[in-house]
């Protein structure tokens, strides 16, 4: 049975200066490509951060706009820069506009909403991230960027490396400059500013706006216009926020039952290993979980966001690495299923729901001992939530989450045969390396060249599988050698 520890309820919000009312993307003097392609998708009316900031950027003014995620601050720089290149062309290794995002995840979706809106106006528009293959993004860097969106590591690399040069970028945008700046970023967001033009015009977007976003504000910024359509420390009104207390030996069981809830739902945990772990343990109970960290490779991170784009996974296991690079619509429960560490962390989190004028569900698990503290980090985050004691199978539970009892019956895993290889693992027919100065190879990889040996189709093996070409193949799994004998090839 649930207990009402308080009676507020979720947050209001005040913005601190003048939102103009919804305005046509038509009459804000963008080019007609990029109105028809923005009407083609369904847009025909620009949110608040951008019917605010749009005719300063359009302008050539330097801007800075301060709105919660989910506002739509990809289109309000991601339109000026396009319109302000439209004409133009690039040179080879000489972007002429560049937008930095802290994260993997958020550079490909700024990409995923500007590509096909560049190409509406005959512009190229590509990234530049970690994780992903140098010499390919160095060859799209050779045949002529016009708008590149980067992480500031690996733009770093191209830039040293010579593959990229930053001295035409007329136009920069920076995108979630706080977390850039909570990341430890800014040292080299510093330097690549430096490498762009003085007067270049500088557009910075970011939930909040102090500390160390200041200084780069006033060492980077020319007399930037200022638009702000949300408190530093407000949630928006459309969220519902709780703090369920409850039993340490109940955690488990309550989160499971809230993992088997229809719709939506991340779930936010402090370590990546805690995320792997919660994963697994969910999908034993049939719950449709993926897990996203720092730790998994640029492919399976892809492929974790596009399962739970493509609902074959309901719920999204994450570290607060992935809390601003995940955009993903009717995401209508975030569960902090580890409290923040800091109400940044908290409102970041929560922005995962509620978007683009959604309404949505932030819930905060804790145990007694935890209770003080989060109140008065919920507190700074200009958050009053309900609190209330939850027990599993709770009728209030089910109420606030959707919570229900999980199937039970055990999701297998289906790895993919790339990361069957790349484990050791031999995919279908067996396979080693044909080659080798004894014929061997390492496990699970195909027949080829190796130093003094014979490639594919040939040479004998240390045990193992059948090489392409009939070659005898490597070991034949991790750590396992057999006694050396000929076979016929």
């Amino acid at each position: 049975m649930s207990t009402n520890l308080s009676t507020s309820a979720s947050t209001s919000t005040s913005p601190d200066s003048a939102v103009p009312a919804s305005v046509p993307f038509a009459d804000l003097s963008l080019p007609r490509p990029l109105v028809r392609a923005l009407e083609a998708d369904g847009m025909t009316d620009a949110f608040a951060i951008q019917a605010a900031t749009l005719p300063d950027a359009l302008a050539g003014h330097d801007v800075l706009g301060r709105a919660q995620t989910g506002s739509g601050k990809t289109l309000a720089f991601g339109l000026a820069l396009l319109a302000r290149l439209e004409g133009g062309k690039a040179r080879p290794k000489q972007p002429r506009a560049l937008v930095l995002v802290p994260t993997r995840e958020l550079a490909m979706q700024v990409a995923e909403v500007l590509i096909p809106l560049a190409k509406s106006l005959g512009l190229w528009c590509r990234t530049a991230v970690g994780g992903m293959a140098f010499n390919r993004q160095a060859d799209a860097l050779s045949r002529g960027v016009d708008l590149l969106i980067a992480t500031p590591g690996r733009l770093s690399d191209h830039v040293r490396q010579g593959t990229c040069a930053l001295d035409e970028i007329g136009y920069v945008a920076l995108d979630e400059a706080d977390q850039m700046a909570d990341m430890g970023f800014l040292p080299q967001v510093r330097e690549i500013l430096d490498l762009t033009p003085g007067d270049g015009q500088r557009l910075l977007f970011s939930a909040t706006l102090d500390g160390d976003v200041s200084k780069l504000v006033q060492r980077y910024l020319h007399n930037p216009v200022t638009h702000s359509v949300a408190p530093v420390t407000a949630s928006v009104t459309n969220m519902d926020h709780f703090l369920l207390q409850l039993a340490q030996p109940d955690k488990m069981p309550v989160i499971t039952e809230i993992g088997a809830r229809e719709g939506r739902t991340i779930m936010f945990v402090r370590t990546k290993h805690h995320v792997d772990r919660l994963t697994t343990k969910l999908r034993s109970q049939g719950v449709a979980a993926g897990a996203l960290h720092g730790g998994k490779t640029q492919g399976q991170r892809n492929r974790v966001l596009a399962d739970f784009k493509d609902d074959r996974a309901t719920v999204l296991v994450a570290t607060d690495v992935a809390a601003r690079g995940i955009h993903v619509d009717d995401v209508s429960l975030v569960l902090h299923v580890d409290p923040p560490a800091d109400q940044k962390d908290y409102l970041h989190r929560a922005g995962r729901t509620a978007r683009a004028g959604a309404s949505g569900t932030v819930v905060t698990l804790i145990t007694r001992d935890q209770r003080r503290q989060t109140l008065r980090l919920t507190d700074k985050a200009g958050v009053k939530p309900k609190s209330l004691l939850v027990t599993p199978g709770d009728a209030e539970l089910a109420r606030i989450t959707g919570a229900r009892t999980p199937s039970g019956v055990a999701l297998v895993d289906k790895q993919p045969q790339q990361e069957q290889r790349r484990s050791g693992q031999a995919p279908r027919g067996g396979g080693g390396r044909g080659g080798g100065r004894n014929g061997g190879g390492r496990p699970g990889d195909r027949g080829g060249q190796d130093r003094g040996g014979q490639g594919r189709g040939g040479g004998q093996g240390r045990g193992g599988g059948q090489g392409r070409g009939g070659g005898q193949g490597g070991r034949g799994g991790p750590n396992q050698r057999k006694p050396r004998r000929r076979v016929d090839a």
